[in-house]
């Protein structure tokens, strides 16, 4: 019977969940999700394998909770960040930061491969894990659009285009070719040029 550090069973599922999340963070980014086994995030999480199995039956399971942890800290993060006021186009540069920052911190194989690797409906799954994300990025664009500031015709289509170009910049970030800098003020000069933006440097 494993020890019980928490008040209660409850808090002690939930801590056990947390450092659960945390090696698979930890090693996602020495290492890439997709090359992660149950068994290094059992060992890094100081837990068993049958205890981690009891959280996550699979690693699909542990993909999504995790996947979702990110998306949640995402959101966070933008709400907490940006400034009162910003408009569209400071918005727009916030996002793709924090996307961008993302990419660094939690290094994952394009979308082609993760299908590939979770199966269709698992990929699906994760798909809707990260569609809040897509819709903040979408209720920018119509914010800059209804302005005057964004020229656009469709709001969602827009949005896939621009997390595109983020996303080609996930290789070049993990291999250490661009900075984090670097990406994002090539990659918001892009998409606010694209928008009819006046995108000088900031």
């Amino acid at each position: 019977m494993p020890r019980i550090s928490a008040a209660t069973i409850g808090e002690h599922r939930a801590q056990t969940r947390d450092r659960i999340l945390q090696a698979v963070s930890r090693l996602s980014r020495e290492q890439g999700i997709d090359a992660i086994s149950m068994t290094d995030v059992a060992g890094e999480a100081g837990i068993t394998r049958t205890v981690l199995y009891n959280y996550f039956p699979d690693k699909t399971a542990l993909l999504l909770a995790f996947t979702e942890r990110v998306t949640h800290y995402f959101i966070d993060s933008y709400e907490r960040e940006l400034p009162a006021g910003a408009s569209p186009a400071d918005r727009l540069r916030a996002f793709v930061r924090l996307q961008l920052d993302g990419l660094l911190a939690h290094p994952h194989p394009g979308a082609a491969d993760l299908s590939a690797t979770l199966g269709p409906d698992a990929y699906q799954r994760l798909a809707e894990h990260v569609a809040p994300m897509q819709r903040v990025l979408v209720e920018i664009l119509e914010n800059g659009q209804a302005s005057g500031d964004f020229q656009l015709l469709d709001a969602p289509a827009t949005a896939r285009m621009v997390l595109a170009v983020i996303g080609a910049e996930r290789v070049p970030l993990i291999s250490g070719d661009v900075t984090v800098e670097a990406a994002a003020e090539l990659v918001t000069a892009f998409v606010l040029r694209a928008l009819g933006v006046d995108a000088a440097p900031r």
